[in-house]
C-alpha cells in the first residue's frame, strides 16, 4: 500500500454547460418563494441540522401541526415566516424555491453501517447529506465528465446483483477483482480506485451525528454513492476496510432493502475476499500465531492486524481458543509501532478527490465558488464542506500588546 500522491482523476477537461446558468443574482421576495415553495426542501434543510418539527416550530413561533403540513405540501408558510425561516435553518431563502434537481432518497434506500446504533434524526440528517452531494455531482458533471460508472450490475439508480457477477459474497469479490484489472495482490489507494471507476466517494468533516452513523452507501441514485465518514479516518486499515464493506453492498444488495444483519456479514466477507483474497493472502499467513507477522502484512496488504487475525481464524489456521488469546495480546500491544492506528492523512490515494478535482477543472472553464453556491441555493460554506475546500481568504489575526 503505497503513500504516494495520485495523479488527477481527470486527464482532459470537458467543459459542457461551462459559463452557462449565470442566473440574475437578485433575491426573489418571500412572496415569490410562498408561490413556488417546494415542500421537500424545507424537510431536507431540517433533517442537515437535525433539527425536530417541534423545535423548528418553537423557534418559528407556528405549531409543529403546521411544520407537518408545510413539509407535506398541504399548506405553505407565509411570506412573512420565510425569512425567519431560512434564518433559523441556515440556508438562503431561495433554498425553498421548486424547481431545482433534487435526488429524493428514502431512508430506507441507504444501507448504514451501524443502523442498529444510530437514531432516526441521524439517519435523515445522513440521507439529506447524501442527496445534496448528488446535487453537487450533478451541478459538476453538467461542467465536466466524470468518469464512467463502472460497476457490474448498475444501470442509472439501481443496482441488478447476479448480472455479470456471481451472487456468493466471496466470489464476487475475486470477480470484481478480474473484471477491473486489479490481479491477485495487495490494492493500492483503494478510494481512487472507486473513484475512477465512476462511484462517488465523499468524508464529511466536522458533524458529530454523521460521525456516529459510520460509513453508509447507496446505489439508488444516478451514481452509486459512498460516505465514508470521519469516525475512521485516525487508521488508514479501518477506513479502507469500511470503504471495501460499503462497496460490496453497492455490488450485492441494490435490489434488497437495508437493514438486515447478513447483509452486513456478506459485505464484510466481500470486504475481506477483495482486500485479501484467499489463494493469495492463505501462503502469506503465519501457521503459528505470530502477530509481528501480521504488523508486516498490515503495511503490505493495507488491512488492520484486527482483519488479518479474523482471517487466520476465517481459514482455519487458528482455533477459537488461541484466536481469543491472540486477541488479547493484540489489545495490550495497541499503540506500539506496528500495531498503533496509521492516520488517513498519510495516504492521498485514500482520500476521495473526485468532487474536489470536479470542481478545480470546472473553475479553470469560468465556475466560481459564488456561482456554483448561487446555483445550488447553498451557502458558499456548505459548498466548500461538502467539496472538501478549505477557505482561500487569508485569515486577519489582531494582537494586542499589554502594557
Amino acid at each position: 500500500m503505497s503513500k504516494n500522491t495520485q495523479p488527477p482523476l481527470f486527464t482532459a477537461p470537458g467543459s459542457r454547460g461551462a459559463g452557462k446558468g449565470r442566473a440574475d443574482r437578485g433575491q426573489p421576495s418571500p412572496a415569490a418563494v410562498h408561490e413556488f415553495f417546494d415542500p421537500a426542501r424545507l424537510a431536507q434543510a431540517r433533517s442537515l441540522i437535525g433539527m425536530t418539527k417541534k423545535r423548528l416550530a418553537d423557534e418559528l413561533g407556528v405549531t409543529p401541526a403546521a411544520v407537518s403540513q408545510y413539509e407535506t405540501g398541504t399548506n405553505r408558510p407565509r411570506p412573512d415566516l420565510l425569512p425567519r425561516l431560512a434564518e433559523i435553518l441556515d440556508v438562503p431563502l431561495t433554498y425553498f424555491l421548486a424547481g431545482r434537481p433534487h435526488a429524493r432518497l428514502d431512508p430506507s434506500g441507504a444501507h448504514f453501517r451501524s443502523l442498529r446504533s444510530t437514531r432516526a434524526y441521524q439517519r435523515a440528517k445522513a440521507v439529506a447529506f447524501t442527496e445534496q452531494v448528488w446535487e453537487l455531482t450533478y451541478a459538476l458533471e453538467k461542467r465536466v465528465q466524470l468518469p464512467v460508472v463502472d460497476l457490474p450490475g448498475f444501470a442509472g439508480g439501481e443496482v441488478h446483483p447476479g448480472t455479470d457477477l456471481p451472487r456468493d459474497p466471496a466470489s464476487a469479490a475475486r470477480a470484481l477483482r478480474v473484471a477491473w484489472g486489479l490481479g491477485t495482490g495487495p490494492i493500492a489507494h483503494l478510494v481512487r480506485r472507486l473513484e475512477a471507476h465512476g462511484i462517488v466517494v465523499v468524508t464529511p468533516q466536522r458533524d458529530e451525528d454523521l460521525r456516529s452513523v459510520d460509513a453508509f452507501s447507496t446505489s439508488r441514485l444516478p451514481r452509486p454513492l459512498i460516505v465514508l465518514t470521519p469516525n475512521r479516518t485516525d487508521d488508514v486499515y479501518r477506513h479502507r476496510f469500511s470503504a471495501a464493506h460499503e462497496l460490496g453492498h453497492l455490488i450485492l444488495h441494490g435490489d434488497t432493502n437495508p437493514g438486515d444483519i447478513t447483509q452486513e456479514r456478506e459485505a464484510d466477507t466481500f470486504a475481506a475476499e477483495f482486500l485479501t483474497p484467499r489463494e493469495s493472502i492463505l501462503p502469506e499467513l503465519p501457521a503459528r500465531m505470530d502477530l509481528h507477522k501480521l504488523s508486516q502484512l498490515r503495511a503490505d496488504w493495507g488491512v488492520s492486524v484486527h482483519s488479518l487475525l479474523y482471517r487466520c481464524r476465517e481459514l482455519g489456521l487458528l482455533s477459537d481458543s488461541s484466536a481469543s488469546r491472540a486477541y488479547q495480546r493484540l489489545h495490550d500491544l495497541q499503540g506500539q509501532p506496528g500495531f498503533a492506528p496509521d492516520p488517513l492523512a498519510g495516504y492521498p490515494g485514500e482520500q476521495s478527490a473526485l468532487l474536489s478535482q470536479a470542481f478545480a477543472l470546472a473553475c479553470d472553464h469560468g465556475l466560481t465558488m459564488t456561482e456554483l453556491a448561487h446555483e445550488l441555493a447553498w451557502s458558499t460554506a456548505q459548498v466548500r464542506r461538502i467539496l472538501g475546500v478549505e477557505e482561500d481568504r487569508p485569515a486577519l489575526r489582531l494582537v494586542s500588546n499589554s502594557s
